[in-house]
């Protein structure tokens, strides 16, 4: 007999922002010219006050194991900046950390579910490729719920009310959104959590790791609404916010979870980076002029990329609501250029044109009625926009049908 993968290791999904990366990677490694726009993560380094903090911990010998669930001092700092953010009280016991917001996704899947039972997990379309990867992998039920254009991405209460059955057991909420860029604004969360009153029996997974970049007014989370705290898990993390994604530390706040979430922490990583978690302690309770730059350079980008694409003849662009991604609707411009989907323009524009983005087929199933997108992440040098967009204009001349 010969060996095999599991049927589990072989349905495991994957996040495709990395295989488009490894693919520009090995262009450029072959003397390609690309314009990537691919990878979502911030261009800048760490605020300052941050990597000293990371400098210091490693001069102190801040080395060893930590408890499961943190050290003391990044809970209690986690507390504060979360609850102060959202208006919440929230307890340094209900505080998480893991090495990333990632792991929460599987964690909050794995002890709102039972595997093979049927159980059901409302997810966001287009959404972050992980969530239905995760639900399905853990034997769970994925449930799409449709982000529309129409409505600037958010999606229409009645739908989400249409999906719900006896066997729904956890909703995924992102905003501000990957891949659209859109938000729930209050009035959104408010006809949310009007619906989910009625079905006390619902987790919320809120994803907010990109709620410190929003745009368009405040940031708004479902768990401030009244009766909602409880049910929900807000995820954060220190990636977007302060440019740390490669030092690996995200944090979830809920109550009734965190014994759950620290006991799968303690079964898969042990614990978060020691070193890492220092830095974050620092980033979480110190300055945050750095930070309120970045946000303030991602606005400028999004306003000078938001301009560049709707420029381009057969796209249509909306101004993104938060985030750092611009997810334009080419469906016109398919036509234009006799191409059968976004996936095949992709394609093109990375061989063709040297411009890296990516198709709304890696972000889940496309939303029926919406035509045709593809995703740019503009954590980019406004140089790089500039030349990207040109080079798309330029492919498009020289495809036009």
């Amino acid at each position: 007999m010969q060996l095999q993968l599991s049927r589990r290791a072989q349905s495991l999904g994957t996040e495709n922002a990395f295989v488009v990366l490894a693919e520009v990677n090995k262009l450029i490694a072959e003397g390609y010219d690309i314009t990537s726009f691919c990878i979502g993560q911030p261009d800048f380094p760490a605020p300052t006050h941050v990597q000293e903090a990371g400098h210091e911990a490693i001069r102190l010998g801040k080395h060893g194991y930590t408890p499961s669930a943190g050290i003391p001092e990044l809970r209690n700092a986690v507390a504060t900046y979360m609850g102060d953010m959202r208006g919440l009280d929230i307890a340094p016991e209900d505080i998480v950390v893991g090495s990333g917001a990632k792991p929460f996704i599987a964690y909050t899947i794995l002890s709102t579910t039972d595997f093979g039972a049927g159980d059901e997990v409302i997810y966001p379309v287009p959404g972050f490729p992980i969530y239905e990867s995760q639900i399905t992998i853990n034997g769970a039920v994925p449930v799409p719920l449709y982000l529309r254009e129409s409505r600037n991405f958010a999606f229409d209460p009645n739908e989400l009310e249409s999906k719900i059955t006896a066997k729904t057991k956890l909703l995924i909420l992102n905003s501000p959104q990957n891949p659209t860029g859109g938000i729930l604004t209050k009035s959104d969360l408010e006809a949310i959590a009007a619906i989910l009153r009625k079905h006390p029996q619902i987790w919320v997974f809120c994803d907010e790791i990109y709620g410190r970049l929003t745009f368009e007014g405040s940031f708004q989370s479902l768990a401030s609404l009244p009766d909602m705290q409880e049910r929900c898990i807000i995820s954060d993390g220190a990636s977007k916010t302060w440019a740390m994604t490669g030092w690996r530390i995200g944090f979830t706040a809920n109550k009734l979870l965190a014994p759950a979430f620290t006991k799968w922490v303690t079964n898969t990583d042990s614990c978060a980076s020691h070193i890492s978690q220092w830095a974050a302690v620092a980033a979480v309770s110190g300055p945050q002029h750095e930070a309120e730059a970045m946000r303030q350079k991602f606005l400028e980008r999004r306003n000078l990329i938001v301009g560049l694409l709707n420029d381009v003849p057969g796209i249509k662009c909306q101004a993104s609501g938060g985030a750092f991604y611009a997810w334009p609707n080419v469906t016109e411009l398919c036509k234009m250029t006799g191409l059968a989907d976004s996936e095949e323009l992709r394609k093109r524009l990375l061989y063709e044109a040297g411009v890296a983005v990516l198709a709304d087929i890696h972000f889940g199933h496309r939303v029926p009625g919406d035509g045709q997108h593809i995703r740019f992440s503009y954590a980019t040098q406004n140089e790089n926009i500039v030349r990207g967009v040109e080079r798309i204009a330029d492919w498009v001349k020289r495809s036009r049908k």
